[in-house]
């Protein structure tokens, strides 16, 4: 019945949003059409969507997302070099049996990517 889910994230700016998941983290856009204040992205098979939201307080975004991927390695290594890597996100081992690592996007949203071991 389920098939995909494409979470909504809230954005303060569409361009700076653009820019980071486009430029730095290799997503392209999603879509032919150019919606105002609503952004669609996509890399592989993972699809995030943005709303506007102006009066968002970044300290206060609890905005989260878990990705999971089949080479970590490659992904935290090419973010990592770039300096995108949160200093409280480095890739490690966690008890429930992945290997994860995350950053924050200039909304503070915190994406986390994870490969299970």
């Amino acid at each position: 019945m389920l098939t995909a889910i494409h979470p909504k994230l809230p954005m303060r700016d569409k361009a700076t949003t653009r820019d980071f998941y486009i430029n730095k983290l290799g997503f392209h856009e999603f879509g032919t059409t150019d919606f105002d204040g609503y952004l669609m992205v996509e890399k592989d098979q993972v699809q995030i969507h943005f709303f506007e939201f102006k009066d968002l307080e970044p300290k206060a975004n609890y905005g989260q997302v878990y990705i999971r991927t089949d080479d970590i390695d490659r992904l935290y290594n090419l973010y990592s070099t770039i300096g995108l890597i949160h200093p409280n996100g480095p890739l490690a081992i966690k008890p429930w049996g992945q290997r994860e690592f995350a950053l924050l996007d200039p909304d503070s949203n915190l994406l986390t990517f994870g490969q299970s071991i």
